[in-house]
């Protein structure tokens, strides 16, 4: 079920990791020529086309009074969801605004010389929208991973679009949305939903941003889109590498694999160990587990397509091969993990010991579970309260320090051919 490679293969281990790595979101170009049609419709004719392509995609006819979601229909789907359920959503809340207020940002000033003074002015973004996928991929985790930082960031207007039928299949999502107060939402979903949200129709607003999971055609839209509107991110498939030696239990280690692998078919999945002995019983382990799976079927093309167990000479050699791969997910399971953790410097989030499995990162712990996908790691990091605010620079100088610097300024200025920028610096001095 699952490819195991001994490190020294060295060209059918580098072919498997290419496999894995070459996952990816890139739109082929009649998915972007089918996506870049419905943007612009939508920009074009605004509620009618939210409307048409709800009845096309979603097979349901709505009226445009009918594409906001009534507070109370929120409210009514939220009260299906089961009390620990709610105990535990309210929980997670708690925990991911617990992490995310350290994130927080303060405005700075300095003075490097008599009469300047410089800073730095930390301000939310004023409208963020938040885009929530239904069906199988309605998470409502991703809910909180998205609205919290926002709000701890400060921003003022939250806006959520959804396919119809989200909130009657998965009231969590309703949940979620109450007791966060986020009573904003807008029933649309696909790629017709972010560009409503990038750029407004008679009833959606426009906002600043956009964050949250989508399908193909939500992640072409959204980069598609991106320049008009901020984004967080063009997320790929899912993916968790266990760097483990022979103290790993091996129950433990495919459990946290299979977790990994029932995301979806492209979805990766990768052991790296120094121990043979794990090797044998993770593997056993993998095909008897399986079995018990809902999700049976998707996670073993998941490993099949894009799982390895590698075994590897040393967990030296280990944190090489995660180092090329920066994966979303690194689960550390072994005598030195904290030795271990020195040596990585490419990974989205790192789980230390085999008591602390990639689930509850996903949905308890408190840091976000948002994070970057397809050895994007080595460039990028969580999403987090600093994705919802801006920076702006402030600078004053008195007439003094612009007359101790009108000469360089100029002198750089002529350096570039710009005599315009060496004037009015340069004026400065006469006054």
């Amino acid at each position: 079920m699952i490819e195991i490679i001994r490190s020294h293969e060295k060209e059918r281990l580098a072919a498997r990791l290419q496999v894995i790595r070459d996952r990816g979101v890139a739109p082929d170009g009649a998915l972007v020529s089918q996506v870049a049609a419905i943007i612009r419709d939508v920009r074009t004719r605004g509620d009618a086309a939210l409307i048409d392509y709800t009845a096309r995609f979603d097979g349901m006819q709505l009226r445009a009074s009918e594409l906001r979601v009534p507070e109370e229909t929120l409210r009514r789907s939220a009260q299906r969801v089961d009390s620990f359920v709610l105990e535990s959503l309210r929980e997670a809340i708690r925990n991911v605004r617990a992490f995310h207020e350290c994130q927080k940002e303060e405005s700075w000033e300095i003075t490097p010389a008599e009469g300047v003074r410089l800073g730095q002015r930390i301000s939310p973004i004023a409208r963020a929208g938040l885009y929530v996928p239904g069906g199988t991929a309605a998470y409502p985790s991703s809910v909180v991973m998205n609205v919290v930082p926002a709000q701890v960031a400060g921003v003022r207007r939250i806006v959520v679009t959804t396919p119809p039928r989200t909130l009657a299949e998965t009231p969590a999502v309703a949940a979620i949305l109450v007791e966060l107060n986020v009573s904003e939402v807008y029933a649309v979903g696909g790629a017709q939903a972010i560009a409503a949200l990038a750029y407004g129709t008679e009833t959606v607003p426009r906002v600043d941003k956009i964050t949250g999971p989508g399908n193909k055609y939500v992640a072409a839209a959204k980069k598609l889109v991106f320049g008009s509107v901020g984004i967080d991110s063009i997320a790929g498939p899912s993916e968790v590498v266990i760097i483990a030696d022979d103290s790993a239990r091996a129950d433990f280690v495919a459990a946290d694999l299979l977790a990994q692998a029932e995301h979806a078919e492209e979805a990766s999945a990768i052991l790296l160990t120094t121990s043979e002995r794990l090797t044998r019983e993770t593997a056993a382990e993998l095909t008897r587990q399986v079995v018990s799976l809902p999700r049976r079927t998707i996670s073993q093309r998941s490993l099949m397509k894009h799982g390895a167990i590698v075994l590897v000479a040393s967990l030296d050699e280990a944190c090489a091969i995660a180092n090329e791969l920066a994966p979303e997910h690194l689960e550390l399971m072994t005598n030195d993990d904290e030795g271990v953790a020195a040596q990585i410097r490419e990974a989205g989030a790192i789980f230390f010991g085999e008591q602390t499995p990639e689930a509850v990162g996903d949905y308890l712990a408190g840091p976000n579970h948002v994070l970057p996908t397809g050895g994007t790691a080595r460039f990028s990091s969580a999403l987090g309260v600093y994705d919802f605010v801006k920076r702006t620079s402030l600078l004053r100088y008195s007439s003094e320090a612009i007359k101790r610097s009108a000469g360089r300024v100029a002198a750089l200025a002529a350096a570039e051919g710009l005599q315009a920028h060496a004037r009015s610096a340069l004026m400065r001095l006469e006054e």
